[in-house]
């Protein structure tokens, strides 16, 4: 796989990746009706405008044979109690086709190298508390659960998000996953 920044033209790609990763993951964690209704153009002009407004966020995907496969997206904190030193993870999804290929692993790591670069300390990521694959994923690579948690409105459904946090200068304990 290889690792770029992501262009505006990858937008379609990156919506249709989101889209089928949600599918596949998500079963039994959120509503299957919402599941079922996810559309690629639903999410596109996500994408469109994140693509389109530098310097955040920094969207790299991973692509193999000229196709989109995974994505990760990384920007400054949200959080009110963050730090100027905290960076954040807002999303990293592979398309279900390629799990345990240790894409995964390696854009998480890309996107915190873009972290770093730009100066971040630390860095910290929101996952839904019942997604036990994310949380043992994260956990895997260092990351621990710093005891926040956020009621996550998606006007069809609430969810609870859990803050994980870790320090950037980390090596990831488990690089091959």
């Amino acid at each position: 796989m290889r690792i770029r920044r992501a262009r505006p033209e990858d937008a379609d790609a990156i919506a249709a990746v989101h889209v089928r990763s949600w599918k596949a993951a998500f079963p039994g964690l959120l509503p299957q009706d919402y599941l079922d209704a996810l559309r690629p153009e639903d999410r596109l002009g996500q994408w469109q405008e994140a693509l389109s407004s530098p310097p955040w966020p920094v969207v790299l995907v991973g692509e193999e044979g000229g196709h989109v496969v995974g994505f990760v997206a990384v920007a400054p904190s949200g959080d009110p109690d963050a730090g100027d030193d905290v960076g954040e993870v807002q999303t990293v999804y592979v398309d279900p086709g390629a799990w345990g290929s240790g894409h995964g692993a390696r854009l998480l790591e890309a996107g915190l190298a873009e972290l770093e670069r730009a100066g971040f300390a630390r860095a910290t990521l929101w996952v839904l508390h019942s997604n036990e694959r994310a949380r043992r994923f994260y956990e895997r690579h260092g990351w621990a659960a710093d005891g926040a948690t956020k009621e996550h409105d998606w006007v069809a459904f609430t969810a609870t998000d859990v803050r994980y946090g870790r320090a950037l200068d980390q090596p990831s304990q488990d690089s091959a996953s």
